[in-house]
């Protein structure tokens, strides 16, 4: 998953077998958009330390996904509950659906 979706997605269900490290440089750089200069400066790490390790993480949170497949399972639900919702005129299955995905 290379867009910030993915990304996004990710960290949100692997990011806690993260180090509190990797999960602070992986915010900032992923989701915060901090260039890998800021971050090295405020972690008093090399750009080239920030660059491999946002790397490293990236591989990590690919692999949990290749062997868990949460993400996958999670986007297929929400693929699914919203073709319910727009395959129906039933007021409260529209409603349980839009409560389905609001949960997911």
């Amino acid at each position: 998953m290379d867009d910030i979706y993915g990304k996004t997605l990710l960290f949100d269900f692997y990011g806690e077998l993260l180090t509190d490290h990797q999960k602070a440089i992986y915010e900032e750089v992923v989701m915060e958009d901090c260039s890998l200069s800021e971050v090295a400066k405020e972690h008093g790490i090399s750009r080239q330390g920030v660059h491999e390790l946002i790397k490293r993480i990236t591989r990590a949170l690919n692999d949990y996904e290749d062997k868990l497949h949460l993400v996958a399972r999670f986007l297929e639900i929400k693929r699914k509950a919203e073709q319910i919702r727009t395959l129906t005129d039933d007021p409260d299955i529209c409603r349980l659906t839009e409560e389905i995905i609001e949960e997911l």
